[in-house]
């Protein structure tokens, strides 16, 4: 194996090696904010921070270019820590254990935080460079983009000079984005009402897990199971021959990642326990045939667990399971005119009781804002029907495709130039910044392009090698060509 900062460019692998150094888990970049700003100071470059931790940092044209037109680069400090059952990891302060197997990086039992680590690392890399040919630049670093953008949420419209953008955080290689979807969260409050547990119950933990996940925008085409949905089927499937009776219900983690684990803690009359064990296993045999080779390792685990005094009423846990049954999850509408590009969809993203609430949290795209709130007001009417209290999030917009784009063509060519061949021009349903830095700032030219990444916001994480050579050959082009 080589050592990931003696990789090729190492101009990017030395920074991204450092960066996986610090801890970065959303609302917590301070150690990733002071790297910068230490580099910015370093390199006598000039910078500013402003109220929402947001970084810019400026650096001259190459000699010649210092009268072209300004250009930004930006990417996002932060990460989404998810980790492996386990795995023991505080995303706080321990470092990544990162490691190059043949043509990828990926860290051990971890996400990686190559989104958008690689974007951060690709950034400084060109700010230090001393060779590249380049326009005036300036670099900006958003915080807290994973939670809700709400860096870029935070922006002040006179933060930015340029009017022309190359956002760093897309996955694809040799794919230029133009416009993304936009998005929100809606969280359902739904009132818990107990009972002490039956005599003579025993006390089952059964667990859904083994699942791919993914993000909730970029992979919620791909049919992968949500652990979620799956483990409040099986129950309530078993609720029709089984009385049980639910003390926990718990699954998932992040808004923007579909949730590969769930638990439930119930109790159930003893002598029933087997038969209720061995139903549950063959209900989730069925699910993963239906999963197929989408999905293919999910399991269901069940056994006992240490004894709990309270249980949900019998009302109240069939109310809580048909409102999470009769959630929306997955695609909800194609776009007809882009193929194989979503339009609509929905995460069921998490459940977790909480002071005598269970929250269930549901994260909404769409292109098309209308379609946006359309899906939020049902899941809000799924909720309230259930007797749930409800909370939207401030949704965040989506990003318009410009096909006659200047920064587009010249982009075009550069990957022409690089990779001897045409490049794909797409939309993607994830949500990107560029939306709001659009919104806010009248006039900013925009594309989003990046290495290959798979699995983003899973454990499986990782960044492809040499896609992150080529990734630097067009920015090589592309800023010598915007530099003109």
């Amino acid at each position: 194996m080589t050592k990931i900062h003696e990789m090729e460019p190492q101009a990017i692998w030395r920074h991204f090696a450092e960066i996986c150094k610090l801890p970065r888990p959303s609302q917590h970049e301070e150690a990733i904010c002071r790297y910068i700003i230490n580099f910015a100071q370093k390199h006598k470059l000039s910078y500013n921070q402003d109220q929402a931790g947001n970084i810019i940092v400026r650096k001259a044209g190459s000699r010649g270019k210092e009268k072209a037109a300004i250009t930004v680069l930006q990417a996002h400090l932060d990460m989404v820590g998810e980790k492996d059952e386990g795995m023991q990891h505080d995303f706080g302060k321990d470092p990544l254990n990162v490691v190059q197997e043949g043509d990828y990086v990926h860290a051990v039992g971890t996400t990686l935080g190559a989104d958008n680590g690689i974007g951060v690392a690709t950034a400084l890399a060109i700010l230090e460079s001393k060779n590249l040919v380049h326009g005036p630049l300036e670099a900006l670093f958003t915080v807290d983009e994973e939670t809700g953008l709400n860096g870029a949420r935070g922006l002040s419209r006179d933060f930015i000079e340029g009017r022309r953008m190359i956002n760093l955080d897309s996955e694809e290689d040799g794919i230029i984005y133009i416009g993304c979807a936009g998005g929100g969260g809606t969280d359902l409050q739904f009132p818990l009402f107990w009972q002490d547990r039956p005599a003579n119950t025993a006390c089952l933990e059964i667990t859904v897990r083994g699942l791919l996940g993914g993000h909730s925008g970029g992979d919620i085409h791909l049919g992968r199971g949500n652990a979620i949905e799956i483990l409040v089927r099986i129950l309530d499937t078993l609720a029709v021959s089984y009385r049980f009776h639910l003390h926990l219900l718990d699954g998932g983690d992040k808004h923007n990642a579909i949730p590969r684990l769930a638990k439930t803690k119930l109790a159930i009359a003893g002598e029933a326990q087997e038969k209720f064990l061995k139903a549950a296993r063959l209900l989730a045999e069925n699910v993963k045939g239906e999963l197929g080779k989408k999905d293919p390792n999910m399991q269901l685990a069940g056994e006992e667990t240490a004894s709990f005094a309270q249980v949900l009423t019998a009302d109240c846990q069939r109310r809580l399971l048909c409102m999470i049954k009769a959630l929306p999850h997955g695609v909800l509408a194609m776009n007809p005119d882009i193929p194989d590009l979503v339009n609509t969809s929905t995460n069921l993203a998490r459940v977790e009781f909480k002071e005598n609430v269970c929250h269930v949290q549901e994260s909404s795209r769409s292109s098309i804002n209308e379609a946006l709130e359309a899906t939020r007001y049902k899941v809000a009417a799924v909720g309230a029907l259930a007797g749930a209290g409800v909370k939207h999030d401030e949704a965040y917009p989506g990003w318009k495709p410009a096909l006659e784009s200047p920064i587009l063509q010249h982009t075009r060519e550069a990957y022409r130039q690089e990779y001897k061949a045409e490049p794909k021009v797409m939309a993607i349903h994830a949500g990107l910044e560029c939306g709001i830095i659009g919104e806010k700032i009248s006039g900013m030219d925009m594309v989003s392009i990046g290495p290959q990444m798979d699995n983003v916001h899973t454990p499986k994480e990782r960044v492809q090698i040499s896609s992150v050579a080529r990734f630097w050959k067009v920015m090589e082009i592309l800023l010598q060509r915007l530099a003109n």
